[in-house]
Formats: structure tokens, C-alpha cells, sequence
């Protein structure tokens, strides 16, 4: 289904974008875990790796970004097949409550919606509720929330068994970076690129293989355009490249934090009726 790809493409690295406990292994994927031997686990890199981070989570907000509670956004998002435009773009309007409740209008007439409830996920147009194919549409969206740039900050720092290496500086999306690795008790690994000026994460990195044919895939996130809404540090731009191909852009022209969304708007046959009406 077209607009089915479009929601998927357009589903962008935020807040909740979210976060249930859902891993690879839910999403038919295979963590690739970094080498052991490859990274520096002394103490004093540790506590470098703790310092960036802490920097980031205070540029983003600090405890306005880590306590909010939902997220409205509205924009327009591009898809691309390999690194080429293949849309004219489409207009969304989106609704995130953290941690795992995600809904996507589209079209002008916000007659196409994607809905995420936990790791469900349903589309609704004017044929009815169809349940998204959990292989060629759901489980993508599934493995990006599971190492979105949200859950990484909110959850994972907060697990048992978390390491943090620091790696050195480095060039990111054009800019100086201090590239630090997240690795959770599962030996899942998200790489972060944190911009030496601002303390702004820049660019986030994950690597996966797929069981069916064993090859690493790496997907990566760039952020750009930070724009303070009620006292967070959101990103308004927002690339993502799938094996160094560009695969999705968004560009957000309006956002808001913390507006009381209701559980029903995430309820795919209370969304169905509501369009019949």
C-alpha cells in the first residue's frame, strides 16, 4: 500500500518514537553487537562517555525533555528508493505518547491513518482497519523505535548491565562531533554523535542483520534544524539513511509537547468510527 510506505518512511527518530521493550528478536532481526576488543573499557573512558551524554540530555532539556509525556507534530515527508526522491512529498500530522503509542494522519484530507500500539500495528482508510504485515511493513518501524535516539536516552541509560564507551572526536552531517557507544545488556548498540558546540546529538547510528540473508545493515538518523518548544530542544529536520542511502526526510513545520492525548486516539477502531462520522 503506498501510503502504508509513506507512514513508514516518514516515522522519524522522537520522543517515544518511542519505546516499548520490543527488540530486534520481536522484529525478526539480529542485533549486531560491537567487538569488544575494539572499544577502550577503562573507567576514565566511561565516565567521558557519562559526561557527553549527561551534556546532551541537558542541551535537549534536561527534565522537561526526559519527563515528557506526549508529542504533536505536523509537517511534510519525502520517501526515497535507492537515495532517489520517488514522492512528491506528502503532508502528516503525528501524535506520539511516550512510550509507545504512535499515530500518523496523511493526505490533505488526513484520510490515511498509521497507527502504533504497542508492538501492533493497524491502517485505517475508508475500506476499514487493516493490520499492518508485521514483515514488510511493521517490523522496520518496530526495530527504529526499539534503538530510536528517545528510547536510548530514557530507557536504555537506565537498564542494568548498560556500558558506555567513548570514541573520539569525529566529522558528522558536516559537523565536529564526540562520537560515544550506548550498549544495553543484550549487546544491542547505538552509536551517538554529539556536536562539540551545542552538545545537540547530531547523528545516530545502529547496525542489524538480517536473518534471512545474514547481511549488517546499518541505519543511521541526522538531525538538524533545533528549534526550543516549550523549553526542548526539538529537531525540525530529520534525515534517514539506510546503508548509506538516503531513505526518508521529514521537515516539521509545527510541534508541542505534553497536550493530555488520549489512549483512544491510539485505539485503531475508535479512529475508524471517528472517520465514518
Amino acid at each position: 500500500m503506498k501510503y502504508a510506505l509513506i507512514a513508514l518512511l516518514l516515522t522519524v527518530i522522537a520522543f517515544g518514537q518511542d519505546t516499548p521493550a520490543t527488540g530486534p528478536n520481536d522484529t525478526n532481526s539480529t542485533a549486531v553487537s560491537t567487538p569488544a576488543q575494539s572499544i577502550p573499557t577503562d573507567q576514565a573512558n566511561v565516565q567521558k562517555a557519562k559526561a557527553i551524554i549527561d551534556q546532551a540530555i541537558q542541551a535537549l532539556g534536561g527534565q522537561a525533555y526526559l519527563n515528557a509525556s506526549d508529542m504533536r507534530s505536523e509537517g511534510r515527508g519525502y520517501s526515497f528508493h535507492h537515495g532517489q526522491p520517488n514522492s512528491l512529498g506528502t503532508v502528516f500530522w503525528r501524535f506520539r505518547k511516550f512510550p509507545d503509542k504512535d499515530r500518523v494522519e496523511l493526505t490533505k484530507k488526513r484520510d490515511v491513518i498509521e497507527i502504533y500500539n504497542g508492538d501492533k500495528g493497524y491502517e485505517i482508510t475508508y475500506r476499514g482497519v487493516r493490520p499492518l504485515d508485521q514483515k514488510d511493513e511493521l517490523d522496520a518501524y518496530l526495530r527504529r523505535r526499539h534503538y530510536s535516539l528517545d528510547l536510548v536516552l530514557r530507557e536504555w541509560l537506565n537498564q542494568p548491565g548498560v556500558a558506555l564507551f567513548y570514541e573520539g572526536q569525529t566529522v558528522a552531517a558536516q559537523k565536529q562531533t564526540e562520537q560515544v557507544t550506548v550498549m544495553n545488556n543484550k549487546n544491542e548498540a547505538v552509536t551517538l554523535y554529539i556536536d562539540t558546540i551545542t552538545h545537540l546529538p547530531v547523528k545516530k547510528s545502529f547496525s542489524w542483520r538480517d536473518p534471512a540473508d545474514k547481511q549488517r545493515n546499518v541505519e543511521e538518523e541526522i538531525f538538524d534544524n533545533y528549534r526550543p518548544v516549550q523549553n526542548i530542544m526539538t529537531p525540525f529536520d530529520t534525515t534517514r539513511l539506510f546503508n548509506s542511502e538516503m531513505s526518508a526526510q521529514s521537515f516539521l513545520t509545527g510541534a508541542s509537547y505534553n497536550q493530555g492525548l488520549s489512549d483512544s486516539l491510539f485505539d485503531p477502531q475508535a479512529a475508524n468510527a471517528s472517520k465514518r462520522h
